[in-house]
């Protein structure tokens, strides 16, 4: 699964020819980002270059093997959308036994994330740099995650613009499927008016079951670190919203048909 060579001499991320970003099989469908063209430090081009082949993962045509990855049978989280991977790299350290898959497309957070990994002498952590939805759909077996995880994700807040939000009902049948019975999904945002969507959203889906009182907004679970820009929000007064659910363990009967996409997991605490 590891690949020795998908970084070349410039530093850039390569992929299989069968990466999902290649496939022609899918119908087009609206980004829920925007590839950043942040500046890349040469520590970051380095880990790259140096750390890729130990941490990162090409999606390829093979369906994802989390015992043959990581080399053990452990609980698994997926995160989506690390940004530059300070709590990711502080949840592996935190939590050893657990084994922890990241997802991003931001290279110079991919590059920080790696900096940090050596630096704490991970084990329990892999990076796919890639489209989630279609890593998600195409590449990850169902029923495999304890948790998702997927914090301040781009809220996109205008209008016109709301078609782009990751967290959509399909997504979310989507990653029911791949989450274990009692497996939980852990959203956090700083926008109140997607924070109720992303609310209403998991509400309406028939498989999950909030973990919070009164259907509401859970607190921040111990396992969550607080990031250097939520400390700073939380300085100026600003608030979060936690939406924690989790997988119930026995689940009506739904159609789970691929979604088109055209237009403290307690064991683990």
């Amino acid at each position: 699964m590891h690949s020795t060579d998908s970084v070349n001499d410039s530093g850039k991320i390569a992929f299989s020819s069968c990466h999902p970003d290649t496939g022609n099989d899918l119908p087009r469908r609206i980004k829920s980002y925007v590839r950043r063209q942040s500046r890349i430090t040469g520590a970051q081009q380095r880990a790259l270059a140096e750390s890729w082949g130990r941490f990162g993962l090409e999606t390829g045509c093979a369906t994802f093997d989390p015992k043959q990855a990581f080399g053990r049978s452990a609980p698994l989280v997926l995160e989506i959308g690390f940004g530059d991977g300070e709590s990711l790299a502080a949840m592996c350290a935190a939590n050893p036994g657990i084994d922890f898959l990241g997802i991003e497309v931001h290279r110079p957070g991919i590059g920080h994330l790696l900096l940090r990994a050596v630096a704490l002498g991970l084990t329990n952590l892999q990076v796919i740099c890639s489209d989630a939805v279609e890593v998600v759909e195409r590449y990850l077996p169902d029923g495999c995650l304890d948790r998702v995880q997927i914090f301040f994700p781009d809220p996109w807040p205008k209008m016109r613009h709301h078609k782009r939000r990751l967290i959509q009902p399909s997504f979310v049948a989507l990653l029911v499927q791949k989450l274990k019975p009692a497996g939980q999904l852990h959203i956090a945002t700083d926008c109140e008016s997607y924070a109720r969507s992303i609310l209403d959203t998991l509400l309406a889906a028939s498989e999950l079951e909030n973990t919070a009182a009164g259907n509401g907004f859970a607190q921040r679970p111990n396992y969550r670190p607080l990031t250097k820009f939520e400390r700073r929000g939380n300085n100026l007064g600003h608030n979060v919203w936690e939406v924690l659910f989790k997988k119930r363990t026995h689940c009506p009967m739904i159609d789970h048909s691929p979604p088109s996409y055209a237009g403290e997991i307690a064991i683990l605490l």
